[in-house]
């Protein structure tokens, strides 16, 4: 009887990480494949839950996350995730990532899987596949198109590029920002993965050392949206490249929930014309100003579209009240519809009333969101959002809002925006092509076809220990 494939995944602690590895360990699960899925003890929890026939196939082992040494660089109580911590702390949660080592080569040592898939984050998995002969993998969680914009680990390795790069990028970048650098904050963060920073090595040098050592990259994508994107990123890394699909999280059997907020939302919803409601949300790690999110409830109200707004209370409101503008919720009361706090976004996105979303283009939402045919309005603000956004609008596929030199944006921006790609008849090819694009989003066969090529590239290449 042949031996069944052990894999140990362990992701970054963001749940952009988190949550597709968590997807993919479900999807291995189908397949027979036993996951050992390494967290810590609070993000584990927050996870999706493991269906109970699935259970035993995988393990979530928590690993507590280290304390820091220095009093300068204690992290908040109970902060796990990039989530949980401001931004001038995401180092000291990669220094206290980084003294997972011991634990996590312990493990390997003990359990000697057939696989080890990580993402960019920890770099000194490399040096423990190595000492055990357990080949690794990489995953992203990204677009490919991002992984390509990244360009190879040489390059990773090596000082930053001129500014220029992002405006006239080399010839293995096929799409091009077609704004001003200083409306992306992506700009920044892409030139700050050359930074060494609090933990002692840049992204970029995590990310280069990781990719050079893997015997595969696995990419949350599809030839079907980005074939030419995948073969260039096979071509200036010469490593095999696999997508694994696009992932999607299931998609809910039932449009009711049973709590009141969930009852609230979808009595509203069944309210609504078919097609006719823009869902809005930017996630939890975007953390918008209070000019921002003022700006675009203004263009909210402006363009006189039903809307739902799932709004995280800002930090820099003190009540409820202050997270919008004065008098903002009485004035759409009529058509539309605001909560503050969690929502149960996939059934919303999947009710009928809902035609459109606007938000941040992070890949996750993008998958959620085209799986149901919507059309998107983009507004891109930090890490791959800005690339996955020029992807979108190339591709026919998005509406981008304007925005000016400084970075900044207009409620007069985000109302043309929403109309266009809503209800205008410029915006009829838009809604045309987000309908078409839900039928690879959302064929659920030709997903796991993608899985299931991951899987026997898994199986055929187990003894291929790493000895280099």
């Amino acid at each position: 009887m042949a031996k069944k494939l052990h894999v140990v995944i362990l992701p970054w602690s963001a749940f952009g990480h988190m949550i597709p590895l968590i997807q993919l360990s479900i999807a291995f699960a189908k397949a027979k494949i036993h996951v050992s899925y390494i967290s810590t003890p609070k993000n584990i929890p927050r996870l999706s839950k493991i269906p109970p026939e699935l259970q035993s196939f995988i393990t979530l082992v928590p690993f507590p996350l280290p304390t820091l040494d220095a009093a300068d660089r204690i992290l908040p109580e109970g902060a796990e995730a990039t989530v949980d911590i401001p931004f001038e702390k995401m180092d000291h949660l990669k220094a206290a990532f980084d003294l997972l080592q011991h634990p996590v080569k312990q493990f390997i040592a003990d359990r000697l899987p057939d696989w080890i898939i990580i993402d960019f984050a920890a770099h000194w998995v490399v040096d423990i596949a190595k000492e055990y002969g357990v080949p690794l993998a990489y995953f992203s969680p990204f677009s490919a198109a991002k992984n390509v914009f990244c360009g190879s680990p040489e390059n990773l390795y090596h000082a930053p590029p001129s500014p220029e790069i992002f405006t006239s990028p080399p010839e293995w970048v096929p799409f091009r920002s077609s704004v001003a650098l200083k409306e992306y904050e992506a700009v920044r963060w892409h030139v700050g993965v050359y930074e060494v920073n609090g933990s002692g090595i840049s992204d970029g040098a995590r990310l280069a050392k990781i990719v050079s050592a893997s015997q595969v990259l696995a990419v949350r994508s599809c030839n079907e949206i980005e074939g030419e994107y995948l073969d260039v990123y096979a071509k200036i890394t010469g490593k095999p490249v696999i997508p694994t699909g696009l992932l999607p999280p299931e998609k809910s059997r039932t449009k009711k929930t049973t709590d009141g907020l969930g009852n609230e939302i979808f009595e509203w919803l069944d309210k609504q014309k078919r097609k006719s409601v823009v869902f809005v949300g930017f996630g939890s790690e975007c953390k918008l100003s209070r000019e921002q999110v003022y700006e675009i409830a203004h263009g909210l109200e402006l363009s006189e579209l039903p809307f739902l707004w799932a709004l995280r209370k800002p930090s820099w409101a003190n009540t409820d009240v202050d997270a919008l503008p004065l008098g903002f919720v009485d004035r759409t009361a009529k058509k539309s519809l605001v909560c503050l706090g969690w929502v149960p976004q996939m059934e919303i996105l999947g009710h009928p009333s809902v035609g459109g979303s606007l938000f941040h283009s992070g890949w996750g939402s993008v998958i959620e969101t085209l799986q149901f045919g919507h059309c998107l309005v983009v507004l891109p603000f930090i890490i791959d959002q800005p690339l996955n956004a020029r992807l979108l609008v190339e591709k026919g596929l998005a509406a981008e809002v304007k925005r000016d030199e400084d970075g900044s944006f207009s409620k007069d921006d985000i109302a043309k925006t929403l109309r266009l790609a809503m209800v205008e008849e410029e915006g009829e090819q838009l809604r045309v092509n987000a309908r078409k694009a839900a039928v690879v989003f959302g064929d659920q066969k030709l997903q796991d076809q993608y899985l299931g090529a991951f899987v026997d590239f898994l199986k055929n290449n187990v003894a291929k220990r790493s000895s280099s």
